[in-house]
């Protein structure tokens, strides 16, 4: 069961980029963006930036954890980073992974191990147990990445042209909170592990979501969510050498929540996780945090995360339709060890 489109595991469709097809989609993407920017002694001995762009698969066992929100087989893109071939994708693909694989643009399937998995920034890193024939691409900086920009996005549907409409913080429903992530327009259909490319030919981010509001909170625009590849550099020698980031740990809840009307409204719970042995309802309202009203995802996952480190007791107002305010303290757990991950990492 491959699945489609679910946020934050939108995951994209298999890689289906035959080589004749794909260089086609490569001639007019390259012209389009590249060719008034690289001079062209320059673009016939620099490599094809599109060539380190590939396939990612994975299998997770049906006793993980994100096995029913996200599936057991999951299907996206990667882009190579390392010489050695390492890959860069985003985390939600491989996360409790089994067996993963790398695949590359003529359709060959190389095995692959998980190096790392970030779940604060989302990255997550494979590396090939064969060799790719795929050159690595050079890291850009995000940080310099202006509205208005021209970019290309490049997956298992080949490359496309989009515009950067926004720079923004965003905050997902899983207590996940990006500050400055980069949305564009229009949406690219495979997105997970997709890699956005500047007219330098650098990397500027991986592809996370999907969503409808691209431009602005609540204005109708269609496009996607990418994680800056300026996040990557800090935690880049933590990911090779631990598997994650060293920083120390937020606390998790486990709740699963979304903003309406001003209200932050816990949709789910996670089975198993703090809230739910706290007897966290799903369907209510978070109205504090503490003393700390909260009225947004950002206020509430602040609020949380300022309290300590996993373990701290988190005291939540709370309001049920039927029951109206309730007080519930919940002992906050660390979200990896939530999750069946490698224990080698």
């Amino acid at each position: 069961m491959a699945i489609k489109v679910l946020a934050p595991a939108g995951v994209c469709s298999p890689i289906r980029y035959p080589v004749a097809k794909f260089l086609g989609f490569v001639a007019g993407a390259v012209a389009l963006l590249l060719t008034p920017v690289i001079p062209a002694a320059a673009q016939s001995v620099a490599p094809n930036p599109l060539n380190a762009v590939v396939g990612v698969r994975a299998v997770v066992p049906a006793s993980a954890r994100s096995a029913q929100t996200l599936g057991q087989e999951r299907q996206g893109g990667g882009v190579v980073i390392g010489k050695d071939g390492l890959v860069l994708t985003i985390g939600y693909l491989i996360m409790e992974a089994v067996e993963t694989e790398i695949v590359e643009q003529d359709g060959s399937v190389v095995p692959a191990d998980v190096v790392a998995y970030d779940y604060e920034t989302g990255f997550g890193l494979l590396r090939p147990l064969g060799k790719l024939d795929a050159n690595p691409i050079e890291l850009g900086d995000s940080t310099q990445l202006p509205k208005d920009t021209r970019v290309l996005v490049a997956g298992p549907d080949g490359p496309s042209p989009a515009l950067v409409v926004s720079r923004r913080e965003f905050a997902g429903y899983w207590e996940y909170l990006l500050p400055d992530a980069i949305f564009t327009s229009p949406p690219y259909r495979s997105f997970g592990g997709a890699a956005l490319i500047g007219s330098d030919g650098r990397l500027l981010g991986i592809g996370s979501l999907i969503v409808g509001d691209a431009g602005a909170p609540g204005e109708q625009l269609p496009g996607n969510m990418f994680v800056p590849i300026s996040a990557l550099t800090p935690i880049m020698e933590d990911l090779l050498r631990d598997g994650r980031s060293t920083k120390s740990a937020r606390p998790w809840l486990g709740l699963y929540t979304q903003e309406l009307r001003g209200h932050v409204f816990i949709s789910r719970v996670a089975p198993g996780g703090p809230a739910e042995q706290a007897g966290v309802p799903s369907n209510t309202i978070v109205m504090a945090v503490g003393n700390h009203k909260v009225s947004s995802l950002s206020e509430f996952y602040k609020a949380i995360w300022a309290l300590g480190q996993p373990g701290v007791a988190v005291p939540l107002t709370l309001l049920d339709s039927g029951a109206g305010y309730r007080e519930v303290v919940v002992t906050s757990g660390d979200r990896y060890d939530y999750l069946n991950l490698d224990p080698t990492y």
